[in-house]
């Protein structure tokens, strides 16, 4: 079998950063060589380094791995970012003008006018951006981003929804879970019992990242999708899994039968090319009355599924539902880890 490629972990004791250790175990193609944190954490074990925050142990090939500085010498050619968008700016980017391969959770880079914002099953076109950014920008790397947690449930199904039938406006709530505030989060005694209608920053991503997301890469730019989107944010009491209330005004208007039939049979290119992470079924539409829920469904498709229910016809525009997506998994370091896979498949890691 070819050789692994080499990759490691910026911001690896955090939250993000975790998630990135434990997904990358055993991973066919990826081969997780360097850990690096902050400065209080490097020289450390990684297991003293870390609190270590998910259900099964830390692999063993990590745990006695040192912990070194996020400084552009790491012994690999691909980086994960799980960066606190605080440093995470200005390290990609020297990572990247070192030639190294970033692919960040981070939301620092994802509105730059030559980053591909990515989710495979979306846009896979968009990674045509690396080669200009190379040129405006000088380097041999390149920054890949993606999206915001929350906005990767909604562009999953809204973008076969656009396809087949125009959406012209929406309107989306949140309830999204705990964990999308990293750890410790919010103080249990802030949610218990309660809910926090607003999350820093949540609004303006969910308002203008699906615009990039949608629309078309031509000539070296973008041009977003014309779509307007006003977004309610909540913090709820739950620990993994978003979930979202959607209303769409369509330019062709559709039943829900055909709303359905639409998500259900969508695929695209990472079930084409069965990249690793990809799930057989991206968009799993449910018929059960009261689903999806976060704690049955959060898990479907290995956790990289959009759950769509609830497909009804809307008094005020003209389609609404309900989809579920898991956060950490789906919203963060899974979907880092398949726009990898798919820039690996791309020729991108060569």
């Amino acid at each position: 079998m070819p050789a692994k490629i080499a990759v490691g972990v910026l911001g690896a004791t955090g939250a993000v950063g975790q998630k990135f250790v434990k997904l990358l175990e055993n991973h066919p193609w990826f081969e997780l060589t360097e850990v690096a944190a902050s400065d209080r954490s490097a020289g450390k074990p990684y297991k003293e380094a870390t609190n270590w925050r998910q259900y099964s142990p830390i692999p063993n090939s990590i745990a006695d791995k040192l912990v070194k500085p996020c400084e552009p010498n790491l012994e690999c050619r691909v980086v994960f970012s799980g960066l606190d968008s605080s440093v995470a700016g200005e390290v990609e980017e020297q990572f990247a003008r070192a030639g190294y391969i970033v692919v960040t959770n981070s939301k620092n880079h994802r509105m730059d006018e030559d980053v591909p914002l990515l989710i495979p099953e979306v846009n896979p076109e968009h990674l045509g951006m690396i080669e200009t950014q190379r040129k405006q920008r000088d380097w041999k790397g390149a920054i890949v981003t993606n999206p915001n947690c929350a906005t990767i449930g909604l562009v999953m199904p809204l973008a076969p929804i656009h396809r087949s039938f125009g959406a012209t406006r929406l309107i989306v709530t949140t309830m999204q879970a705990l964990s999308g505030a990293g750890y410790p989060g919010p103080s249990a005694i802030d949610l218990l019992g309660n809910v926090i209608p607003y999350i820093g920053g949540e609004e303006d991503k969910l308002e203008t990242e699906p615009q990039k997301l949608l629309g078309k890469l031509e000539a070296g730019r973008f041009h977003p999708a014309e779509i307007r989107i006003s977004s309610h944010t909540n913090r709820v009491f739950v620990e993994d899994g978003h979930l979202e209330c959607v209303s769409i005004e369509l330019a062709k208007k559709a039943s829900p039968q055909e709303i359905a039939e639409v998500l259900s049979n969508f695929t695209s290119l990472p079930q084409e090319l069965k990249l690793p992470s990809a799930p057989a079924r991206p968009i799993i539409v449910s018929d059960e009355r009261e689903r999806p829920q976060p704690r049955f469904d959060r898990d479907a498709g290995a956790a990289m599924s959009a759950v769509v229910g609830r497909i009804r016809t809307c008094p005020v525009f003209d389609i609404r539902f309900v989809v579920l997506s898991h956060n950490t998994i789906r919203g963060a370091a899974g979907a880092a880890i398949l726009n990898a896979e798919l820039m690996k498949a791309r020729g991108y890691l060569d």
